[in-house]
């Protein structure tokens, strides 16, 4: 009986690091030639920098709150927890310094919605990319 637990539990624990470890991709417009490191991405995300490191402006898109992926990429890339970067795009706004990223819907919503925006940067699920868009990163 102890092996059968044992067995379950290990079983458990491997799909629940699997997902934990699922890599975040940061894409483009197929047609955008920008290179983001993490620390482009971050700056981004918190709205201390407007454009792509060529200059071109950027419109950064989140998935919903709770959204697995977006949580990944919130704590990966941002280096925030959700709660903290809700507090933090609170003060902004209360503070008139700056709105938060719009949001899409699902994976197939960023993914429609940056392939038809030259401007626009967004993250998915790796296994959710496809030709629609470019990969700038994987994290």
């Amino acid at each position: 009986m102890k092996t059968i637990i044992k067995a379950s539990l290990f079983s458990i624990m491997t799909l629940v690091t699997a997902n934990a470890l699922a890599e975040v991709a940061v894409i483009v417009h197929p047609g955008n030639s920008a290179s983001l490191a993490k620390d482009d991405v971050e700056r981004i995300y918190l709205g201390k920098v407007k454009t792509f490191p060529g200059g071109d402006a950027v419109t950064p898109l989140n998935l919903p709150e709770g959204h697995a992926t977006r949580t990944e990429f919130d704590q990966t890339l941002v280096g925030k927890s959700p709660s903290q970067l809700k507090a933090f795009w609170s003060k902004q706004v209360f503070t008139g310094k700056g709105t938060p990223p719009d949001e899409v819907a699902d994976a197939a919503a960023m993914k429609a919605k940056v392939s038809s925006d030259p401007s626009a940067v967004g993250y998915v699920d790796a296994a959710d990319v496809d030709s629609s868009v470019r990969v700038v990163g994987t994290f």
